[in-house]
Formats: structure tokens, C-alpha cells, sequence
């Protein structure tokens, strides 16, 4: 499939981006609600996201946002005793919405330097507060009864602290690109394209529980380690979800896809052996090379690929 990257501009990119996160990452069903959190700076983004919400049929688009800067001026003026405080009554209004139904969709990308000069104390009994009144509503989303996912968006702080030697606006920009990339959104259709990446991981996952490997087993350069599995290890894409019409499609989304490679597959069959039958529950041991990545010329992978590119494309 071609790739378009050269050939959008950054707003027809974002709103590609836009259009996976509803069709792909949350799989959003008509009259759904969404529930959706985003900083200020994640605006344009989150505005093209409720715009394709609204396409794909959704009822009612209500999103919450925060504002870094107000965040600091609690840690610096508030009370002490108000770090022991959340609003549950927030959370609790979002319990009762994944209970009816609605779907949840969270843009990231906060400053991951904000609190960094705050008092630690502070910061940990903010987020046990926080962690505690949002309990409820985060296990619906843990336990994958409701459809949800996580998309990034570029900022000018998480920029510098990836890009740390370029100057903030190509900090920004390379930032944009890599998410651009890590989501699929640079072809021609892209929703197609992650439909099609979803069942060839569904033939990977499905080939990796037929074998029964007992290891795996990573070499290349300054890299040499076995991963040992479990005897009733099972390989998943998407966890399983109790939410009707099994909604929950890929609830992380975005994330990274595999480099091309600079040399070509090395044979499944070559790299294979078996350790010795010292019990019953002995299993073959699968060796992975620097080779064995995905060809760029038909954007396919070997079909033993193992954790790392299950991890990586989805």
C-alpha cells in the first residue's frame, strides 16, 4: 500500500488520526455516548475526534479538560490538607456513564516534567486521592466492559523532553511524525489497513498458541536473552471484552509499529530446535534474530514474529 506521509498536510494527518481513533481504537457504535479527557493543548485534536464521533453516529461527545498551568497553581496555593481531596463526584458522573454505556477516550501527552519541582508529598497524595474516588469507574475499563482507548498528541513539553537537542518546532514536528507513523495513518486507507494488520496478528497469535513454545529466545546486536513462558501461556491481541457487541477493539491505541528491516527475513524453520524432554510440560524453544522483521516492500511480517512485534503493532 502506498504510503502518503510526503503527501498530506499536517491537518489532513490529524484528522486521519481522528478518524482511526473513532473507527479503529474505540470501534464507536451509533448512539453511543463518549466520555473524552484532553489538555488544552490537545484542542485541535480532540475537535476533529468529536467530529468524526459525531459521523460515526454518537449521541453525545462531552469532553473534560485540564489545564497544566491551573494544575501548578494548586500544588503552589492550595491548603495541605486539599491533597487529600478528589472530586468523587466527578468520577462518580463517569462511573454512571460507562455504566449506561458510553465509551471512553483519553488524549495524551501532559508534561511529563510538570510536578517534577513540586513537593513529592503533595504529588503522591494527589494521585491517591484521585486514584481512590476514580476506582469504580476504572475497573468497568479494566475489566474491558466498556469500549476505550488512548490516543497521543504531540506537545511542546513532552517534544523537548524526546527531542531534547532540536529546536522546540522541530522537536514538535518529528513528535507529530512519529505518532503519524505509530498509528498507520500516512496510507491510503487507513482504517482498512489496521483491519488488515488485525487479522495477520490474529494468525500470529493463533500459530504462537499452536506451537506451545517453552522460551523465546533473542539474539542480535548487544542483545542475548531467553524469555521463559509459562506452561499455559496464551497469546491475545486486544484483551476480551464483556461489553455488548464486543466493542473494545484495540483499547491501546496508538502503538509503536516495527522498523523496516535493512536485511531480509531469515527462515522460521532454520531458526527453530527443541530443548530436551526432561519433563512433560518440555516445550520447543523459538529463537528470534535482528533478522526476522517485517519486509517494507508488502509491509507483512514472518508469521512466527514474537512478543516484541505482538507488542508493538497492536
Amino acid at each position: 500500500m502506498a504510503t502518503l506521509a510526503q503527501e498530506l498536510t499536517f491537518e489532513q494527518k490529524l484528522d486521519q488520526l481522528a478518524r482511526v481513533a473513532i473507527e479503529v481504537g474505540l470501534g464507536l457504535k451509533a448512539g453511543q455516548e463518549l466520555v473524552m479527557t484532553a489538555s488544552l493543548e490537545a484542542v485541535p485534536l480532540a475537535r476533529r475526534i468529536t467530529e468524526h464521533a459525531y459521523r460515526a453516529g454518537a449521541s453525545l461527545v462531552t469532553t473534560l479538560y485540564a489545564d497544566d498551568e491551573a494544575t501548578l497553581m494548586r500544588f503552589r496555593h492550595a491548603p495541605d490538607e486539599a491533597f487529600d481531596h478528589a472530586p468523587a463526584w466527578l468520577y462518580d458522573g463517569m462511573g454512571a456513564a460507562f455504566r449506561s454505556g458510553a465509551a471512553r477516550l483519553a488524549i495524551t501527552g501532559a508534561n511529563p516534567l510538570l510536578l517534577s519541582n513540586e513537593d513529592p508529598g503533595k504529588v503522591s497524595r494527589a494521585n491517591q486521592s484521585v486514584s481512590k474516588a476514580y476506582r469504580p469507574a476504572l475497573e468497568l475499563i479494566t475489566r474491558h466492559q466498556i469500549n476505550w482507548t488512548i490516543v497521543a498528541s504531540a506537545t511542546p513539553s513532552w517534544a523537548a523532553a524526546m527531542f531534547p537537542d532540536d529546536p522546540p518546532d522541530v522537536a514538535l514536528a518529528k513528535l507529530w511524525d512519529a505518532i503519524f507513523a505509530t498509528t498507520r495513518i500516512d496510507v491510503d486507507d487507513p482504517v482498512s489497513n489496521w483491519k488488515a494488520n488485525d487479522a495477520e496478528l490474529h494468525k500470529r497469535a493463533t500459530y504462537m498458541n499452536e506451537k506451545r513454545f517453552s522460551a523465546l529466545q533473542y539474539r542480535g546486536p548487544g542483545t542475548d536473552f531467553r524469555l521463559g513462558l509459562a506452561d499455559d501461556h496464551l497469546w491475545l491481541l486486544s484483551p476480551p471484552t464483556t461489553a455488548p457487541d464486543a466493542l473494545a477493539k484495540w483499547p491501546l491505541f496508538p502503538t509503536p509499529r516495527p522498523s523496516p528491516p535493512a536485511a531480509s527475513s531469515s527462515s522460521t524453520r532454520s531458526s527453530m530446535r527443541t530443548r530436551p524432554r526432561t519433563s512433560r510440560s518440555a516445550r520447543p524453544i523459538r529463537r528470534v534474530s535482528a533478522t526476522e522483521t517485517r519486509s517494507p516492500k508488502n509491509n507483512s511480517l514472518p508469521k512466527a514474529q514474537m512478543t516484541a512485534l505482538f507488542m508493538s503493532t497492536g
